[in-house]
Parts: structure tokens; C-alpha cells; sequence
């Protein structure tokens, strides 16, 4: 449902209320967390794709721009962008597809591995890039609906499920992110 029609009862409120009345009391409050975090980012998701839609943008193409924006060549091996954005090689190579047929990054043959491929973000890429991220700054990123201290809550809170997750390993020694 969208925000132009709010329901009138808090959904996942009325899910935990039902696993309570069906004995699933310990498992109530998890159920209830974890459903309003994926709501949670079906909502953020939405606000982020209508920011980027006018850039010609999903999400994962921006993120993928972004990666390669930040890096010193502008570049990165296929793979390494791959495990730096937590995809499958796949939705990777969808992505630079698309980019490459919008003129926003290049293909390129690896200098010194003739197995890997490089994917190179354009002076398009950038240009792009650069407005879709000052719109996400000023419509999403600054204005999440969270206060500052709930920001930082999150950021807390949910940086320590992902490391306890395996997500990542703060005190792992490799290449620079």
C-alpha cells in the first residue's frame, strides 16, 4: 500500500498480535522486527528507484556507477565489483549491459590479465552519477524520517547483525575497499 492510502491498522502490528494468540509467543516479537525491516526497505527502495528513474536508473546500476566513481582508475575487474556490491557475478554483468548500452561505462581488456575484463565508468558515467547522487542526497539520504540518534541506532545496530552475520570482518587485512 502507499503512503497516498495508509492502511488503518499496522499490519505487522496485527501479524504479532496473531502469533501470540497462536502460541508463537517467543517468536512473536522477531517475526514482527524482521517483517518491518523488509517493509522498511520496500519503502526506502521505492523512494530511492523514484529519485534515480529520471537519471535512467535502477538501484543496483546506480550502486554499481557509484563503485566505480569512487575507485583511483575508475575501473575494477568484474569479479572484484561483484564482491564489493555482495551480488552474484550475474546481476553484474546485467547491470553493465545496460550501462554499457546508455554510454555509461566501457568494457575493457585488463592490462595485465588476460582472463579478466574490466568495467570502466565513462565522463557520461560520472556526470551522471554525480546528479543522481545530489538528488539522493537532498530527496532520500538526508531526509530518511529517521531523527539523527535513530540514525545512528541503525547504523549500530544493524552494522553489528551483519558482522555477527559473516556479512563482513572489520579486522580482515585486504585490498583497499
Amino acid at each position: 500500500m502507499s503512503a497516498a492510502f495508509p492502511l488503518l491498522k499496522d499490519p505487522i502490528a496485527e501479524a504479532r498480535r496473531h502469533w501470540q494468540d497462536h502460541g508463537w509467543v517467543d517468536a512473536a516479537d522477531g517475526m514482527a522486527a524482521v517483517t518491518a525491516l523488509m517493509r522498511a526497505q520496500q519503502i526506502l527502495l521505492g523512494r530511492i528507484e523514484a529519485v534515480l528513474k529520471p537519471h535512467g536508473l535502477s538501484f543496483a546500476r546506480y550502486e554499481l556507477l557509484a563503485l566505480l566513481s569512487f575507485t583511483r582508475n575508475g575501473s575494477l575487474p568484474m569479479a572484484k565489483a561483484s564482491a564489493r556490491l555482495q551480488v552474484h557475478p550475474t546481476s553484474v554483468t546485467s547491470a553493465v549491459n545496460r550501462l554499457e548500452k546508455a554510454g555509461l561505462v566501457d568494457r575493457v581488456a585488463h592490462p595485465t590479465d588476460g582472463r579478466a575484463t574490466l568495467v570502466q565508468i565513462s565522463s557520461e558515467g560520472r556526470k551522471v552519477v554525480l546528479a543522481a547522487t545530489n538528488d539522493l542526497n537532498a530527496k532520500v539520504f538526508t531526509q530518511t524520517g529517521f531523527t539523527d540518534s535513530e540514525i545512528g541506532g541503525l547504523i549500530e545496530t544493524l552494522g553489528r547483525f551483519r558482522r555477527q552475520a559473516g556479512d563482513f570482518d572489520e579486522n580482515a587485512r585486504g585490498d583497499e575497499y
